[in-house]
């Protein structure tokens, strides 16, 4: 059976923060708690990112208003012995869900490892 490398998005809710920066370092410190509670420290996280339609610029993927802050938070992490890619999706997708709560998550992207 083939291993994959999932990849998924999900939005981290921050409250009472007064930047952007802050809320990346709650959101991301958060997660990581919650992942390593469950002994998930192999599940990588980091902060998603966009690209400015106008200009094209790379944007962290962070709106702050009136101190509330929306993080998009990518989840990484390797599946062993899965079907197929849509397996490995579930598998990541119930997992790292297990871990995190309420926090909502998508799969954006599953490669199959040699």
């Amino acid at each position: 059976m083939p291993n994959f490398n999932v990849l998924l998005e999900g939005a981290w809710l921050v409250r009472d923060v007064k930047t952007a920066d802050d809320a990346i370092g709650v959101a991301i410190s958060e997660a990581g708690k919650r992942l390593n509670q469950k002994k998930m420290e192999f599940v990588e996280v980091e902060v998603g990112q966009s690209n400015c339609p106008e200009c094209g610029e790379c944007l962290d993927g962070v709106f702050l208003v009136a101190g509330t802050a929306l993080v998009g938070m990518l989840f990484e992490m390797k599946i062993f012995n899965a079907e197929n890619e849509e397996h490995a999706g579930r598998i990541a997708k119930s997992m790292i869900g297990k871990a995190l709560g309420s926090i909502p998550l998508r799969v954006v992207e599953v490669n199959e490892m040699e």
